[in-house]
Formats: C-alpha cells, structure tokens, sequence
C-alpha cells in the first residue's frame, strides 16, 4: 500500500512553519524508503483453488506421447515428452483425458486444506509401490507450467522421500519399481519399471516461497521413472519409517510422541523414557511387539514401561 502525504499551503503561513513541515516531509520519505514492505502470505484454500484452474488449463491443452509406449511397451528406454496441443497433432488425446486424481491434506493453522494432485501412469511397473517416507531409486524431469525445465536427472539416483517435497514424495507412491540384472561388464540394467507424470499445485510443493528456477507459487510437473525402492529405516531403531506413523494419518513426518523436537522416525528413544526403541521393541525376541502393561500403547511408545 502506497501513502500519500498531501500539505495544503495557504497563504499567510509563516515561512518558518514551511521549513519544518518540509524537513518533516523529507524525514517521513526516507524512513518510508528504508522501511521492508510486509509480506502477504496468500490462503493455502484459496490458492490451491487458483492453482488448480492453471492445473487443468495445462493439461486441457497438452498431451504427452502414450502412442510410444502403446507401441513399444518393451522399450524401456522411452523417455516421456510432454507437447502443446496444435492444429498439427489436434487429434492426440489431452492430458485432462488420461490423468487420475488424488487428494493431499496440507495444514494450515492446524486444520486440513485438500490439494489435488494429478497423475498419469505410462507404465505401473510389477514390483512394490514405495511409502511416502522410503527411499527410491529414480530419474526425473521437473518443470513449470510454462514448460521451463528447473531441474533433471537422466541417469537415476537414490532419493529419501522423506526429503522431497509433498507433491513429489505423494505421487510417487503410485508407481511401482522394475527389476533388474547384472550384464557380464558388471552394469545393471532396469526393465518393468514404473513411468508417468505427476502434475500438482504450489501448496504440496514450495508455495510462497522460492527455490532455483521455481518462483513463488508455481504449480509443478514431474515426468518420473520408479527403478526401484528401499524401506527406509532412518533412525536404525527397528521401526520402519512408515510404521512411526503413530496417528495412522499417512504422514509420518508429523509423528513426535515425546514432543522433544525429534520426529519419531528420526528419534532413537521414542517415548523419551531414556531407553532406546530398538530394547523396549520386542525384548523376549517372540517377534511381537512388547505391551508389558497391556494398555494397548507399545512398550517402545509408553514413558510408563521403562526397563
């Protein structure tokens, strides 16, 4: 918001008066100059609703090339290409057509705003779907809207979901990793792997913020290949990360039972009782998780069983 100081002189002020109205003038300028203008964070509700007419105006007007992957569903050195739809190629099928939904809570002030998230899978892959948390061995291509290119990798590296962003870390879990085989000059080689595109809005990646190549408030786009996936155990405690989703509400990464400041995938003692997890875990080693005092919260999870 712009201020605007308006002085009305009227005839017959005294010229002294003039001058220290100036000086305050010039004074009140300088300190507006220096001041840092207050940053508007927008309504995460209201923005994934505007981020989601720009998601369907992009896919109503794209269209990716599914004819090569129909035609050579062995060739597993496609790579998918996303084009505009023109008077040349009218006839291909647009994206809006081929894609599925799914829907991500983000919170705001503690109270659950839904994105969509869209995804197209060019081929499932036939071994498991990853979690949200694990880590998965991938090649990527992510882009704006606008179809700049902000970062890619061709050849595949190992990714911690767990610190990817909410869009990419939540779409992936729809695909499924390959196989593989080792060739006589010790090289691997992937077939049977998981492909496809996964388009969501600027809440379930860097909202208003900014990260290279990405302004504020950018909806993304994510061509991916799914090689293959480890369960993650982050903090070696003899729960896999996924299962420190103590609320059952499908993100571990809000999970702290102590509340000591440590996500409990992250945490060796998780109930702050001062014993690790991995010695209250299962401590007859019967293969079930000890409830000494059968209240139904495990051992591991209880600060009133310690020993």
């Amino acid at each position: 918001m712009y201020l605007r100081r308006e002085f009305l002189f009227m005839k017959g002020y005294h010229v002294f008066f003039i001058s220290i109205t100036i000086l305050f003038f010039l004074f009140s300028c300088k300190k507006d100059e220096n001041t840092a203008p207050s940053i508007i964070i927008n309504d995460a509700n209201d923005q994934s609703i505007i981020d989601d007419v720009k998601l369907i105006t992009y896919l109503e007007s794209h269209f990716y090339n599914y004819e090569d992957f129909t035609s050579s569903p062995n060739d597993f050195s496609l790579n998918i290409t996303i084009d505009t739809l023109s008077k040349e190629n009218m006839d291909k099928i647009p994206l809006i057509d081929m894609v599925e939904q799914q829907i991500v809570n983000v919170k705001q002030d503690n109270i659950d705003i839904p994105h969509k998230l869209y995804y197209i899978i060019a081929r499932q892959g036939e071994s498991e779907n990853p979690t949200n948390i694990d880590s998965t061995y991938v090649s990527y291509s992510g882009n704006l809207l606008d179809g700049t290119v902000f970062d890619s990798r061709e050849l595949p590296l190992w990714f911690d979901l767990a610190q990817a962003i909410q869009g990419f870390r939540s779409g992936i879990t729809n695909f499924k990793g390959g196989d593989y085989s080792i060739n006589s000059d010790g090289t691997i080689s992937f077939k049977n792997f998981g492909q496809g595109i996964l388009f969501f809005p600027s809440g379930l990646a860097y909202f208003s913020n900014t990260s290279s190549g990405i302004p504020s408030y950018s909806p993304l786009v994510f061509s991916i290949s799914l090689y293959t996936t480890n369960i993650s155990d982050h903090d070696n405690d003899g729960v896999y990360s996924y299962l420190e989703d103590v609320d059952l509400d499908g993100e571990p990464l809000n999970d702290d039972t102590d509340s000591d400041g440590i996500l409990n995938l992250y945490d060796i003692d998780d109930d702050g009782d001062g014993v690790l997890t991995k010695n209250e875990l299962d401590k007859d080693n019967d293969g079930i998780i000890d409830d000494e005092n059968l209240d139904g919260v495990p051992d591991y999870l209880d600060p009133n069983v310690v020993n």
